[in-house]
């Protein structure tokens, strides 16, 4: 299974319709939203073609293949629109041996870690910066932004596949790899 993964729309419906571009390009079968899906934050300034309904309406229609864990922005009421699951905290995967904790990081986050065994891995977004770091015990990775990057990162997402992490630009450019041993 393919999947893809990516953070921080924040309500951009010129980005949500370049990520699901990407998406079908990719021929992934699911793609996982990392929170923060229709809201811009009181930190932030309104991304290009800002629009929470049109993104709505984006997701929806391809609703089957997409889930999403709560970001800091997201609401309750997100979820009385959106026909895909918003309000988990986190979500699971299993990698090989491993367990990948995917959340948006604004609970769990490195500072702040969830219950993870050695060589587990930390997936989170909220920082918009892309990251891909082994630390003691865990692997931190975040897919970065796909409105709103910060410190000097690409617009972009992950995919997974067969073990192996991609960072890549909205266009599909190979930024980063990380090979699940």
């Amino acid at each position: 299974m393919k999947w893809m993964i990516a953070s921080d729309l924040h309500g951009s419906a010129y980005y949500c319709r370049e990520l699901l571009a990407a998406f079908a390009k990719e021929n992934a079968d699911r793609l996982l939203l990392l929170g923060d899906v229709l809201y811009h934050g009181p930190r932030n300034d309104l991304p290009e073609e800002y629009n929470p309904k049109e993104v709505i309406r984006l997701l929806n229609e391809k609703a089957d293949g997409i889930y999403s864990v709560r970001g800091n922005c997201d609401a309750e009421v997100d979820q009385m629109v959106l026909k895909i699951p918003v309000l988990a905290d986190y979500a699971l995967l299993p990698v090989s041996e491993r367990m990948v904790f995917a959340t948006h990081g604004h609970v769990y986050h490195e500072g702040h870690l969830p219950p993870m065994k050695k060589g587990d891995i930390l997936l989170c977004g909220h920082t918009h910066v892309t990251a891909c770091e082994e630390r003691e015990g865990y692997v931190y990775m975040n897919p970065g932004s796909v409105s709103m990057p910060k410190e000097g990162t690409n617009r972009g997402y992950m995919t997974l596949e067969d073990g192996e992490f991609l960072w890549k630009t909205l266009a599909g450019e190979v930024t980063n790899s990380y090979r699940v041993k």
